[in-house]
């Protein structure tokens, strides 16, 4: 994108794209019970707080029966025992304070009108509770704050439950998540085809899972000095992938950037290029320039100079793609929108008037494949005409306007 009338087509897009949102009806989705996994905590697994960890499961029918959809919720990362301490009280740190209930749209929906590749589908939403994309393992306790690092353990625990549950029989699996779930699909894939039966297809989707590696408006490498207290504090670096951490400080392969090349399941990355999170935490981590306080909530408050040093953002973000070279077993869909997660949110996943792309539509969809059956969509999210999209599988397919 070429600076100059850049900035206009950046309002233009995300403008059309929150009109398109705007104008869509509700839709509504399959509420699921909670399903906590007492038997856990006698291994130790268990949130910030000591309370066991908890999943919904929305059992799968028909063709679907030997399906498995395993979705981990997103909800950012805790990098000291003051923010884990703070995180432990809500439902991000303990499942004390966890909804009963959840409800199932986009991707996990049992619609097929609204989500018809895993409408039927053994579909499972994972809760978030240990603050580290479930790779912490600590066994003290310090008995003054009561705080337990153990997202690697919950993670294993809740897929043996599954397992048990009739996973060990599926035809087909996918791990998938939104943002520092997204990162657990990454970090956790080749292990959670580890866990498949022999035969199965598995893949991996990680939705605003890729993080970059970028200094802030100031310079600074906040992004990387903040993982770097994460997987210190959690304990977190023998549950990151060995190809990474014989390699680089363990904080550093929290950068999906750094772990991609090495991971042998197929893969899908689903991202923004303007990662709305991204550009708020990242780029413009907190205390940075005031002037760009309302930037960052609204880009059409940006000025021209804030337009391109977002531009500029977009461009590492691309760049960080473009290292991982071509794979078949790969693949990505990025647009230009502002937005942070993409699959759980019907009116963008799959729903009359999402955004599309224009007459491409079948193309672009036999394109997500990816060497799926062709009955095995990997997603059905599509792009305006007026967005930037870069899908790789084997060779580049570039769609901009």
């Amino acid at each position: 994108m070429a600076n100059g009338n850049g900035g206009s087509k950046l309002r233009l897009w995300c403008s059309a794209f929150a009109c398109v949102l705007l104008g869509l009806v509700e839709v509504d989705g399959l509420f699921v019970d909670i399903t906590y996994l007492e038997s856990a905590v006698a291994k130790g697994a268990v949130c910030l707080d000591g309370s066991p960890p908890a999943y919904h499961l929305a059992p799968g029918f028909g063709s679907g029966v030997n399906s498995w959809l395993v979705h981990f919720e997103g909800g950012g990362w805790c990098n000291n025992v003051t923010t884990c301490l703070q995180r432990s009280l809500t439902r991000l740190g303990s499942s004390k304070e966890m909804a009963k209930q959840v409800a199932f749209s986009g991707i996990l929906s049992d619609a097929p009108g609204y989500n018809p590749d895993f409408y039927n589908w053994n579909k499972v939403r994972v809760r978030y509770c240990d603050g580290s994309s479930f790779t912490g393992d600590k066994e003290e306790v310090d008995p003054r704050t009561n705080l337990h690092y153990r997202g690697a353990r919950i993670w294993q625990a809740v897929l043996e439950e599954l397992l048990a549950k009739g996973m060990n029989r599926a035809e087909n699996a996918l791990i998938s998540g939104c943002s520092a779930g997204g990162l657990t699909s990454i970090l956790h894939c080749d292990r959670f085809h580890q866990l498949l039966p022999v035969g199965a297809h598995v893949k991996c989707l990680s939705d605003a899972g890729f993080f970059i590696d970028v200094k802030d408006i100031a310079g600074e490498n906040h992004a990387a000095a903040f993982f770097n207290d994460v997987v210190t504090t959690h304990g977190s670096a023998r549950n990151l992938p060995s190809s990474c951490t014989s390699k680089l400080p363990a904080g550093m392969c929290f950068f999906p950037q750094n772990e991609v090349k090495q991971i042998q399941t197929p893969l899908f990355i689903l991202n923004a290029a303007y990662d709305s999170w991204q550009v708020r935490n990242i780029l413009i981590a907190g205390g940075s320039d005031p002037r760009w306080r309302n930037c960052k909530h609204d880009i059409s408050q940006c000025s021209a100079k804030q337009l391109e040093t977002l531009q500029g953002f977009r461009d590492h973000f691309l760049e960080a793609l473009e290292e991982q070279g071509n794979s078949p077993t790969r693949g990505l869909f990025i647009n230009s929108c502002f937005v942070h997660c993409q699959t759980e949110i019907q009116e963008i996943w799959f729903a009359p008037g999402s955004p599309a792309l224009g007459d491409k539509v079948n193309a672009l969809l036999h394109l997500c494949t990816f060497e799926f059956p062709s009955t095995y969509k990997f997603s059905r999210l599509q792009a305006r005409d007026d967005l930037m999209l870069i899908f790789y599988n084997g060779s580049p397919l570039c769609c901009r306007k």
